[in-house]
């Protein structure tokens, strides 16, 4: 998590968050073999679950719980800003692929996707949150904004 992250003073397992990634990741990457919607409705309902007060009702969240218990790995708490706007830029991430898709505009969903996986792999393996760098910029931008 860098400095510039958005802080909200709760805490959330980033291991559970970027087994949550691996999944996500994953989905678009069945997206981009089979090009079946469906897929990037199921991702779009899960952030938009993952994202209100029910997270624990999302299916990548209780199956990453799982996996975090049953492989037995370690608890990393970090504050859940940067974790939220991750979900939020992923949320928006997969919404461009699905309005892509009805418009059918093939070179844009690949590229979304692209961007979008290039993202998770640096958060999962390099904790480097592309979305923190963002808000960061934004905040100088427009500090009144970000009150």
């Amino acid at each position: 998590m860098s400095k510039g992250c958005p802080i909200i003073f709760r805490q959330v397992d980033s291991t559970i968050s970027k087994i949550s990634a691996i999944f996500v990741s994953s989905g678009v990457i069945a997206y981009l073999l089979t090009m079946q919607k469906l897929i990037l409705i199921f991702l779009m309902l899960d952030f938009i679950v993952r994202l209100s007060s029910y997270k624990r009702f999302s299916p990548i969240f209780r199956i990453s719980s799982f996996l975090k218990l049953f492989l037995k790995l370690p608890t990393h708490l970090e504050d859940a800003g940067a974790k939220r706007l991750a979900a939020i830029f992923g949320m928006i991430f997969t919404a461009g692929m699905l309005v892509s898709d009805i418009l059918v505009w093939q070179y844009s969903i690949w590229i979304i996707a692209f961007i979008f996986l290039l993202c998770v792999a640096l958060d999962v393996f390099l904790d480097y949150c592309i979305a923190c760098v963002f808000y960061s910029f934004f905040k100088r931008m427009y500090p009144k904004g970000f009150k």
